[in-house]
């Protein structure tokens, strides 16, 4: 008996022990909910009002663009009516200036027309001209083919002293070919009987000549030596040797004519000594 009363006391006493816990939660849950609520609500708050301002901004700028916009507008409307002022041409005008392109194209047409004929001019001056040069051409190729039939033609003689033999020329057309090869000196001479003559680096003197059988004799003065050609015939090379370093000289008589003269040419190696220049010649 006494068992079953403690039981039922310690019952009683409990059940208000658990419900005071239970309101303790539940008060804590409803602490927290407020605060969630409070600290949701300043971030909401916060949220807006940054888009309030950002909103703020955007209008602002808008009706700065709206602005800028309008005068823009107004700038290109002045400036459309500046260009149909300057453009602004009327029909009269335009005519006039049509007739003034027509007047033009015909003048171009006759100014063309007259290019063409002085360029058909031309053309025929330029045929002649090279019809003229053709001529030309076929002229220096004849002469050209002259100048090699007369050096084939050309004689080469053994000269007086050693038999060399050497090409000589046997008038004024045959030296002009053989000056034209460049491998020796030309001095032409004409020689009068008696009369000691500076011919190149050295000096001749005619001592007979005979115009009947075409025969002389010349002397040759040379390094202070007198060298004797007696009785040679005409185109005959007469040769010698002259110079520190001697070198081949050659004498070549064309013509012996009665009034005791001679004409020829004396040739030298390219290298030998030149006669010198004398001032004022």
């Amino acid at each position: 008996m006494s068992d079953e009363i403690v039981e039922r006391d310690e019952i009683v006493e409990g059940t208000p022990r658990t419900y005071s816990g239970a309101l303790l939660a539940a008060i804590a849950v409803a602490i927290l909910l407020g605060l969630g609520g409070i600290i949701w609500s300043y971030t909401l708050s916060n949220k807006l009002a940054t888009q309030q301002r950002a909103l703020a901004d955007a209008t602002a700028q808008n009706t700065k663009l709206a602005a800028a916009q309008q005068d823009t507008d107004a700038r290109l409307n002045v400036a459309t009516d500046q260009l149909k002022a300057s453009l602004g041409l009327t029909q009269k005008q335009l005519d006039t200036r049509s007739a003034a392109l027509q007047v033009r194209e015909v003048r171009g047409e006759q100014t063309t027309a007259r290019l063409a004929t002085a360029q058909q001019q031309t053309q025929g001056q330029v045929t002649a001209v090279q019809t003229d040069v053709g001529g030309v051409k076929t002229d220096v190729a004849k002469t050209q083919s002259d100048l090699a039939d007369t050096n084939t033609q050309m004689t080469s003689m053994k000269g007086d002293l050693n038999g060399h033999s050497s090409l000589i020329a046997r008038n004024g057309a045959e030296l002009e070919i053989l000056k034209h090869k460049g491998d020796r000196n030309y001095y032409q001479f004409t020689l009068v009987k008696g009369v000691k003559q500076q011919v190149g680096t050295v000096s001749l003197e005619l001592k007979r000549a005979d115009s009947k059988r075409s025969k002389y004799t010349i002397a040759v003065y040379s390094d202070d030596k007198q060298y004797e050609k007696k009785d040679k015939s005409l185109n005959e090379p007469l040769q010698f040797y002259s110079g520190k370093e001697p070198m081949l000289f050659e004498i070549v008589v064309n013509n012996v004519s009665a009034k005791n003269t001679v004409t020829g040419y004396l040739s030298s190696p390219k290298g030998a000594p030149e006669p010198a220049v004398i001032a004022g010649r």
